[in-house]
C-alpha cells in the first residue's frame, strides 16, 4: 500500500515538473542547430507550453539565418525539425516535401541524421498510404544497418489483412520479447488485441487489451529500474492508447455506458502527454464517444464531441463522422440534414470505390512481392551461413581425423558426449517449438469458441428483435402473449451464450449470476408487479455445463413468468419467490422453486395436458433425466426435482 501511494506521488510530481518545464525557452537558449536538433528530437511532450506553430515560426527564423551564413549542417538540422513539426500537425504532404530532398543526399549525412530522415519518411508514407515507398525506406534502413529486419505486418493491417498481420507479428516479435520487458510485452498484447478488434473478434481482443493494461501499469510503477523521460512519456501514451482500445471494444459490443469512461480517460491521457500533436487516436475516441452518447439519446453530449475541433484525415474517420451526423439529425427529426450527410458519404464511397480497389490490389501485390523477396534473401543468407557452418564442421572433422589415431579411445568417449549434448539440444528445441505451436493452437481455439458463443448470442438477440417487430404488427392479444413468451425463452438461451463468452472458463456457467441476470430480463418484460416481488436466490457456488444450463434456464423462465403473470393478481407488495439450487459432489443436485401467490387452480391437473408451458417444462425436465414435481401448498405453490 505504501509503495503504491509513493509511486502515485512520484508520478504526480513528475507530471508537475514536466508541465512546468519551459522546453521552448531551453531550445532557444542552445547555441547551434546541431544541439537544438538533438534537444528537439529527444524531448517528449515538447509542446507542453508553446504550440507547434510557435516552434515552427522560431525554426524558420533560425533556418533563414543559417541560409544567409551558408551553415549547411544547421540548415539540414532545422529542415529536419521543420519536417517533424509539420508531421506533428498532421500536414504529412508538407512534411514529406521538406524531408524528400534530404533523402536524396542521404549518403553524405551522419548516421543519426540518416535515421531521423528515414523515420520521418517512413511515418509520412504510412499516413499517406504510400506503402511501396514505405517498403523502399525500410529496405534502406536495413542496408544501412539501422535495423536487422524489414517488417510488413503494419502494412498488411493497413490494407485490411488483419489475420495475416497478426500471424506475422506474432512470429516476428514474440521470440524477441523478454519476460521482464513489461513495456514491450504491453505493446505486443495491445497490437495483437488491435488486430483482433479490427477483425471483429472483439471478446478475444478485450482479453489482450486488459493484459496489456496490467503490464503497462507494472512498467510505470516500477521504481526498481530507472527509465528515461522519453520512456516514461511513451509508456503513458501507450497506457492511453490501450484504455482507448478497451473503450472502442465495448462500443463494438454495444456496451456504450461501459465504454464512455475508458474513452474519456484515453482522450485526456493522450492530450496530456502528446500535447498539441495531431492524433488519429484522439479523433477515433472522440467519434466513439459521440456515437455512445447518441445511442444513449444524450444528444447534447453527442453534439459536444462532434463539434470538438474534429479534423479527420483518414477516410474511414470522415465516413464515420458523417454517419454519426446523419444518425443525429435523423433522430432529432431533421431529415433534410440527415440526407445531406448520407449523400456526402455516398459521394466519398463512390470516389473511394472508383479507384481504391485497384490501388489496394496493386499495393498488396507490391507488398507481397517485396515480402517474398525479403524472405528469399533471408533464406539465401541462411543458406550461406549453413554452408559456412558446414565447411567449418568439415574442417574441424579433418583436424579431428588427423589426431584420431593417437587419441582414438579418448575421442570415442568425447564424441559420445558431444552426440548426447547435441541430441539433448535438438530435443529441447523440438519440445520448445511444439510447446509454442500448442500454446498458439489453444489460444486460437479459445478465441474461436468465444467468437462462436458471441455470434450465437447475437443471432438469438436478432430472433428476439424479430419477435418484437412481429408483436408490434399483431393485434391479437393471444398472439402477442405467445410472441412475448417466445421472446422471453429466446432471451434465456441468449443469456447462456453471453455468460459463456464472458467467462474465462468456457465449459461451465456460474448459476447464481446467471439466475440474477435472467430474473432481471424477465422483470423488464413483466413490469407490473415485477419490481415489488421479493425474490430470494440461493445458488451460490453452483456451476452447470451448457447441456444442463439451457433446459434449466428455460424451466426457470417459465416458472418466474407464470408467477409474474398469475400468482399475484391483486397486490404483490407481500409477494415472495424463493429459488434454491444445490449441488453436492458425488450426489444428485436438487432444485426447488416456491412462491406465496394464489397457487394453482383446482383443475390444474386437467389443464396440464393443454398448457404449452407445463408440457415444455416436462420435456425440459426429461432432458435433465428427471421429472418435475408439483406440490400445492396452503399458501402458493412449490415445484421441485432432483437432477444428475
Amino acid at each position: 500500500m505504501f509503495l503504491s501511494v509513493f509511486t502515485c506521488l512520484v508520478f504526480a510530481q513528475d507530471d508537475v515538473e514536466t508541465q512546468n518545464e519551459d522546453y521552448y525557452k531551453q531550445f532557444q537558449d542552445l547555441e547551434n542547430g546541431e544541439l537544438r536538433s538533438f534537444f528537439f528530437f529527444n524531448t517528449p511532450n515538447r509542446y507542453n507550453q508553446n504550440s507547434p506553430y510557435d516552434w515552427l515560426d522560431t525554426v524558420k527564423v533560425y533556418l533563414n539565418s543559417s541560409e544567409k551564413t551558408k551553415d549547411s549542417i544547421s540548415i539540414r538540422n532545422y529542415q529536419l525539425i521543420e519536417s517533424q513539426i509539420y508531421y506533428d500537425l498532421g500536414n504529412y504532404e508538407k512534411s514529406l516535401a521538406i524531408a524528400r530532398p534530404l533523402y536524396d543526399i542521404l549518403l553524405n549525412l551522419d548516421l543519426e541524421s540518416k535515421q531521423t530522415i528515414l523515420n520521418i519518411l517512413d511515418n509520412n508514407y504510412a499516413m499517406l498510404e504510400l506503402y511501396d515507398k514505405q517498403i523502399e525506406i525500410r529496405r534502406v534502413k536495413r542496408e544501412l544497418g539501422l535495423t536487422d529486419k524489414v517488417a510488413f505486418y503494419d502494412i498488411y493491417a493497413s490494407l485490411g489483412q488483419y489475420r495475416k498481420a497478426m500471424r506475422d507479428y506474432m512470429t516476428e516479435e514474440k521470440k524477441e520479447l523478454k519476460d521482464d520487458d513489461y513495456y514491450g510485452q504491453a505493446i505486443y498484447n495491445n497490437t495483437i488485441g488491435n488486430y483482433l478488434r479490427l477483425d471483429k473478434s472483439t471478446p478475444t481482443a478485450l482479453s489482450y487489451f486488459k493484459k496489456a493494461e496490467g503490464l503497462i501499469k507494472v512498467f510505470l510503477s516500477d521504481v526498481t529500474n530507472e527509465h528515461s523521460d522519453k520512456e516514461i512519456a511513451d509508456g503513458r501514451i501507450l497506457n492511453g492508447l490501450i484504455i482507448g482500445n478497451i473503450g472502442k471494444s465495448h462500443v463494438q459490443l454495444g456496451e456504450y455506458e461501459k465504454a464512455i469512461p475508458f474513452l474519456e480517460e484515453s482522450r485526456e491521457i493522450i492530450k496530456k502527454y502528446n500535447k498539441s500533436k495531431f492524433s488519429s487516436d484522439i479523433i477515433e475516441n472522440t467519434l466513439a464517444l459521440a456515437e455512445c452518447y447518441l445511442k444513449l439519446d444524450d444528444y447534447a453530449k453527442a453534439t459536444d464531441y462532434l463539434s470538438d475541433d474534429l479534423n479527420p484525415i483518414k477516410s474511414e474517420n470522415i465516413l464515420k463522422r458523417n454517419r454519426i451526423y446523419a444518425d443525429y439529425y435523423f433522430k432529432t427529426g431533421d431529415f433534410k440534414n440527415s440526407t445531406v450527410y448520407l449523400k456526402k458519404n455516398i459521394r466519398i464511397r463512390d470516389s473511394i470505390d472508383a479507384m481504391a480497389s485497384n490501388i489496394k490490389n496493386q499495393q498488396l501485390t507490391s507488398v507481397v512481392a517485396q515480402d517474398l523477396e525479403n524472405s528469399r534473401k533471408t533464406m539465401e543468407q541462411q543458406k550461406v551461413q549453413l554452408e559456412e557452418s558446414r565447411k567449418d564442421i568439415k574442417a574441424r572433422d579433418d583436424k579431428i581425423s588427423l589426431v584420431f589415431v593417437s587419441l582414438i579411445f579418448t575421442l570415442i568417449g568425447f564424441a559420445g558426449l558431444v552426440y548426447a549434448y547435441l541430441k539433448s539440444i535438438k530435443n529441447q528445441r523440438l519440445i520448445a517449438e511444439q510447446k509454442f505451436i500448442i500454446e498458439n493452437s489453444l489460444v486460437e481455439k479459445d478465441s474461436l469458441l468465444k467468437e462462436i458463443h458471441h455470434r450465437v448470442k447475437n443471432n438469438l438477440q436478432m430472433v428476439s428483435s424479430l419477435l418484437s417487430l412481429q408483436t408490434k404488427n399483431t393485434r391479437s392479444k393471444a398472439a402477442i402473449a405467445a410472441l412475448e413468451e417466445g421472446k422471453s425463452r429466446v432471451k434465456a438461451m441468449a443469456l447462456i451464450h453471453q455468460k459463456l463468452y464472458q467467462n474465462d472458463d468456457l465449459s461451465v456457467i456460474e448459476m447464481q449470476g446467471y439466475i440474477e441476470s435472467l430474473i432481471n430480463s424477465i422483470q423488464s418484460v413483466y413490469k407490473k408487479g415485477g419490481h415489488n416481488i421479493n425474490i430470494t436466490i440461493d445458488a451460490e457456488g453452483v456451476e452447470l455445463d451448457i447441456d444442463r444450463a439451457i433446459p434449466f434456464g428455460l424451466i426457470l423462465n417459465e416458472l418466474v413468468s407464470n408467477s409474474f403473470k398469475y400468482a399475484f393478481p391483486n397486490d404483490d407488495s407481500d409477494g415472495k419467490i424463493y429459488i434454491h439450487l444445490r449441488k453436492i459432489a458425488g450426489q444428485e443436485g436438487f432444485f426447488e422453486y416456491t412462491d406465496n401467490g394464489i397457487g394453482l387452480p383446482e383443475d390444474s391437473d386437467e389443464r396440464a395436458s393443454s398448457s404449452m408451458g407445463i408440457r415444455l417444462m416436462s420435456r425440459l425436465a426429461n432432458q435433465l433425466q428427471t421429472s418435475l414435481n408439483t406440490d400445492k401448498t396452503q399458501d402458493g405453490v412449490r415445484f421441485w426435482f432432483n437432477f444428475k
